[in-house]
C-alpha cells in the first residue's frame, strides 16, 4: 500500500469512526505517519454533507478532521462487507470506533473476536458515555457532554446563560484522549505481544478538564459560576476594553506582573496599597480592583495598551477573529495554515496545520481528504 514517513511509519489503523471525534483521533495518528485506513458506509462519513462549505463534493467539516487517509467503502450490514472488515481489521495494529457501545459486535466486529485472531491488537473505543454505566446506550454529542459535564455552567458571561465552548471542545478533547491512550497501548503490545481496549467516554473527558474548578469543589468550596472573560481568583487575569473598543486579554498574574501592569497604566501606587498588595488581599479586593483597572483601560487605546505591556514584560493580546489569526506572523512562520493539494490541478483544501514538531522532521507532505470509496481496490485487493 502507500508508504509514509514520520514516528508512526508502518502502523496501520482501521479507522470506522465518523463525524468528529474519531476522525480528528485517526486525522492525528496520519499526521503521524500512520497508514489510516477509513471505512465509510455506501452513503459516507455523514460530516461529507455539512453545509455550507464543499470542496471536491465534500464539506469542509469533513476536510477538517480526514486528511492522509485511505477511504474503503463497506456496507458493514451485508456479510461480505464484514468479511472485508474483518480482513482489513486483521492486518491492522490499532482499531478505532466511535459507534454507540454494543453497535460493531451486533455485526460480528467486536474486539475480543478480533484480538482472538491477533492477540497484539490495539482497540480504541470512544462514545459519549462510555462502554458501561447507566447511560452507556445514550446517544450523545458535542454539546450534550459540555452541558453534563459542568463546562456549560463555567462557560459564559457572568450577566448571561450558559454557552457551548466556541470549538467542539466535548469531541476534540475525546480524539485527543484516544490517540493518548490507543499510544500507550500500541507501544505496551509492542513490547508485550498483547493489546488492550481502550475505552474514552467524552463525559468523562470533560470531568476530567474541570481541573482546578472541580478540585476547589471537591474540598468544600462553593458552585463556581460562569467565568466569562476572566479568572475568578485574579483580578488581573482578564480581558479589558481599551479606549477606542478594542479587548486585549492581560495574564498578569504574579507580584512582578502585578506591579508592571499599574506601572503601564500610569497608576504605580496601587502596587504598594494596602488593598492590592499581595494576592490575598487583592482577591479580598477583587471588585474594588477591577473597577479600577477597567476604568484605566478606557483611557487609552488598544495598540498603544498592547505595545505598553508587552514591552513591559506584561503577557496581554489583543482578542483576534479568524482573520487576524491566520495574518499573525507566527501563525504563519509555524505552518498552522494548511494547504492540502490533491491530484488534480488546482485540488486544495486550506485547513488549521498539524502542531506537532519533530527534528528531524516526520510527514513532509500531507494527502488531501479522499473521495468516497477512491481506495477500495487499493485496500480490498491487498487486505
Amino acid at each position: 500500500m502507500t508508504t509514509s514517513s514520520g514516528p508512526l511509519a508502518g502502523v496501520r489503523i482501521a479507522d470506522f469512526t465518523s463525524f468528529l471525534s474519531g476522525p480528528f483521533a485517526t486525522q492525528i495518528l496520519g499526521d503521524l505517519g500512520a497508514e489510516v485506513i477509513k471505512i465509510e458506509p455506501p452513503e459516507g462519513d455523514m460530516s461529507r454533507a455539512v453545509p455550507p462549505r464543499f470542496v471536491d463534493g465534500s464539506s469542509t467539516y469533513f476536510g477538517s478532521a480526514n486528511r492522509n487517509k485511505l477511504s474503503v467503502v463497506l456496507d458493514l450490514k451485508s456479510p461480505e462487507g464484514q468479511a472485508a472488515a474483518r480482513r482489513i481489521i486483521d492486518g491492522a495494529d490499532a482499531v478505532v470506533e466511535n459507534f454507540r457501545p454494543g453497535k460493531l459486535a451486533l455485526l460480528g466486529l467486536d474486539e475480543q473476536t478480533a484480538r482472538a485472531r491477533k492477540p497484539s491488537l490495539v482497540w480504541a473505543s470512544i462514545s459519549g458515555f462510555g462502554q458501561d454505566g447507566p447511560l452507556r446506550d445514550r446517544p450523545a454529542y458535542d454539546m450534550i457532554v459540555q452541558a453534563m459535564s459542568g463546562v456549560m455552567s463555567l462557560t459564559g458571561d457572568p450577566a448571561g446563560q450558559p454557552v457551548r465552548a466556541g470549538i467542539p471542545v466535548g469531541d476534540l478533547c475525546a480524539g485527543l484522549y484516544a490517540v493518548i491512550g490507543l499510544l500507550s497501548a500500541l507501544l505496551e503490545a509492542r513490547q508485550t505481544g498483547v493489546g488492550r481496549t481502550v475505552d474514552v467516554s467524552m463525559l468523562d473527558v470533560q470531568v476530567a478538564m474541570l481541573s482546578y474548578h472541580a478540585a476547589s469543589y471537591l474540598q468544600g468550596g462553593p458552585l463556581p459560576g460562569l467565568q466569562g472573560s476572566a479568572h475568578d481568583s485574579i483580578p488581573s487575569y482578564r480581558c479589558f476594553r481599551s479606549g477606542d473598543g478594542t479587548v486585549l486579554a492581560v495574564t498578569a498574574n504574579t507580584q512582578g506582573m502585578f506591579r508592571n501592569l499599574v506601572a503601564v497604566l500610569e497608576l504605580p501606587e496601587l502596587a504598594d496599597d494596602p488593598r492590592f498588595r499581595d494576592f490575598k488581599v487583592r482577591y479580598a479586593n477583587f471588585q474594588e480592583l477591577v473597577g479600577i483597572l477597567d476604568a484605566a483601560f478606557l483611557r487609552r487605546p488598544g495598540a498603544e495598551l498592547l505595545e505598553a505591556l508587552i514591552e513591559a514584560q506584561v503577557p496581554a493580546a489583543i482578542v483576534d477573529d479568524l482573520q487576524g489569526v491566520f495574518k499573525n506572523p507566527q501563525v504563519i512562520q509555524r505552518g498552522m495554515r494548511l494547504d492540502v493539494h490533491g491530484s488534480e490541478d488546482g485540488q486544495t483544501i486550506a485547513v488549521p496545520g498539524d502542531p506537532l514538531r519533530f527534528t528531524p522532521p516526520g510527514r513532509t507532505k500531507h494527502k488531501f481528504p479522499p473521495r468516497l470509496g477512491e481506495h477500495n481496490e487499493e485496500v480490498l485487493g491487498q487486505s
